[in-house]
């Protein structure tokens, strides 16, 4: 296996360290690209799913730890444009992000019309029959905005392999489907002239499987209630050559009464239907996204539908530009959401987890996992986060009190005090993560918990045992004390004996004495630094020493 392949692993880990390693970088992330994080491979009778966690590990590397993530995916049937439609993306999102603001009411000019042509430098497309996108793509540069709430928000575009190419399984397009749909905070279905039921009892395919997990959460937990929150956030039914709008509307490029007329649309595809299995799909549709909405854009133009189309702006349509332009405003805007799971919005590094867990379940592309294996990963991702986000409290906590910017010592007593309270603080952040599935695997989770905070107590005692003022005095105590005690012994001698043993002793301690003092001198020739810091410590022993009575006469009168 060839180190390019060799990221196509798909078990779960029970730790994060390599998620928040700098990874290592392919050889196509140095430059901006669609990197391909899942591909399907396929043999004579079946298909499987690789997930390339390196790839993805080089685009959450670029997003700051604090940063919250929304994704934005589309899906939908083969050659009906969604990669053009996410190349323009790219274009809209970085024309906001440059100097040159994309509503700028002083200018004229519309932001897309600075440039010539959509190009081919973003996600790859091109015009024609043949299926060109396969496998699941994300692009390698974040963009960054700020959510409703002013909170840094980094975005995420993932483009996915067209369903129904007659080359792709049913088992393996319910699959690409669903695993886009558990990763995106948006997921843009793209669907060719109108919304179908056919359309309608795909989306349900996966809905139902969702509809499911939660209703198993609610029965392996006993101690919750299901809260009635829904499992995804944002569906939005992007119909292409939409040709059912009003004449006289159109006309006049009234775009928000175009915006209006397709909502009524979408309210009467999803109204209630007599027949059970109309109505069933409905249900599972609307029970499992907090929100559904529908969009319609113009026929792009003639030209676009020749096989030599480079994507030159001017060639498209007035009304589908204009359209086009508004519904980037609605994807990006200020109402833009990360990604939830479960209530918690997520940061880069808490994604992670969820999608190498969420991956793992579709390694074999012909067979849909059961919903109680898509909750038990999410339960092993959520808990794997709770656990990370429990120690990185603990030791932001301990780190202000005795980590390797502390200068003071901590006696033994005031360290496990601060110990106590960053655990607290840290179990606190753990139970308000680790809130969903059964009771044992939050028990094991918390139990992780405990031993890896227990495993960095023993680091900043270390740490803190260094800046003890006491310790490393006995190698200058032991020399000092040998030669006070040979000249006390030496001025005895000399006081009380006159005799020549009595003068052999007293030359012998005065050699004693000589050799004792030539050894600290040299010991102060070479660690001068070290004997200024021992000084140090003595002095602050000596304050330790002072303060313990009046430590201990508070103790008692509290």
């Amino acid at each position: 296996m060839s180190d390019a392949d060799s990221d196509s692993v798909v078990m779960v880990q029970d730790h994060q360290d390599e998620i928040f390693n700098e990874p290592e970088l392919l050889d196509d992330d140095d430059r901006r690209a669609a990197l391909q994080i899942v591909s399907i491979e396929a043999s004579e009778d079946k298909h499987s799913f690789a997930f390339h966690k390196t790839k993805l590990q080089s685009i959450l590397a670029k997003i700051p730890p604090h940063y919250k993530v929304s994704v934005v995916s589309v899906v939908g049937a083969f050659r009906t444009g969604k990669s053009f439609l996410l190349s323009w993306f790219l274009r809209y999102l970085d024309s906001r992000s440059s100097n040159a603001a994309v509503d700028d009411e002083t200018s004229k000019e519309k932001w897309y019309h600075r440039f010539q042509s959509v190009g081919n430098d973003g996600f790859d497309w091109r015009a024609g029959s043949e299926r060109n996108t396969t496998g699941i793509w994300m692009w390698s540069e974040p963009h960054f905005t700020t959510s409703e709430s002013g909170d840094p928000l980094a975005v995420l575009l993932v483009d996915t392999q067209g369903m129904f190419d007659h080359e792709t399984n049913m088992a393996l397009t319910a699959a690409i489907f669903g695993f886009s749909t558990l990763l995106s905070s948006r997921q843009i279905y793209n669907v060719d002239k109108r919304i179908q039921e056919d359309n309608l009892q795909h989306l349900a395919l996966f809905s139902e499987y969702a509809r499911t997990a939660v209703t198993q959460e609610g029965k392996t937990n006993e101690n919750q209630e299901i809260d009635g929150k829904k499992p995804f956030q944002q569906i939005d039914f992007l119909v292409r050559d939409w040709q059912h709008f009003d004449e006289d509307v159109e006309d006049a490029k009234d775009y928000a009464a175009m915006e209006e007329s397709m909502m009524k649309y979408l309210e009467t595809v999803l109204s209630e239907r007599q027949d059970k299995d109309l109505k069933d799909t409905r249900d599972q549709i609307t029970s499992c996204f907090e929100n559904i909405s529908c969009y319609g854009l113009v026929h792009p133009g003639f030209a676009a539908t020749k096989s030599k189309f480079t994507g030159n702006v001017k060639d498209l349509e007035e009304d589908f530009v204009g359209l086009l332009d508004r519904y980037c405003s609605k994807v990006f805007g200020a109402a833009m959401q990360p990604k939830i799971i479960h209530g918690r919005e997520l940061t880069a590094a808490e994604l992670a987890p969820y999608m190498d867990a969420y991956a793992a379940l579709f390694t074999s592309g012909d067979t849909f996992p059961e919903a109680a294996t898509m909750l038990e990963a999410t339960v092993a991702a959520n808990n794997t986060n709770a656990v990370q986000l429990a120690e990185a409290k603990y030791k932001e906590l301990m780190d202000r009190a005795a980590g390797p910017m502390c200068s003071n010592y901590l006696k033994p007593d005031e360290l496990m005090e601060e110990h106590e309270k960053a655990l607290k603080d840290g179990l606190v952040v753990f139970e308000s993560i680790a809130n969903f599935g059964n009771q044992t695997s939050i028990d094991k989770a918390r139990t992780t918990a405990l031993e890896q905070i227990s495993t960095d107590l023993k680091v900043y005692e270390a740490l803190n045992e260094s800046r003890n003022p006491l310790a490393g005095l006995e190698t200058f105590l032991l020399p000092v004390s040998v030669g006070v005690g040979a000249h006390v012994v030496r001025w005895f001698m000399d006081l009380t004996c006159s005799a020549t043993m009595c003068r052999t002793v007293s030359e012998k301690m005065s050699h004693t004495y000589a050799a004792a003092w030539c050894f600290m001198l040299i010991i102060a020739a070479t660690k001068f630094q070290l004997i200024k810091q021992s000084v140090g410590r003595m002095m602050k022993a000596l304050e330790l020493f002072m303060d313990s009575p009046k430590t201990n006469d508070k103790r008692k009168k509290d």
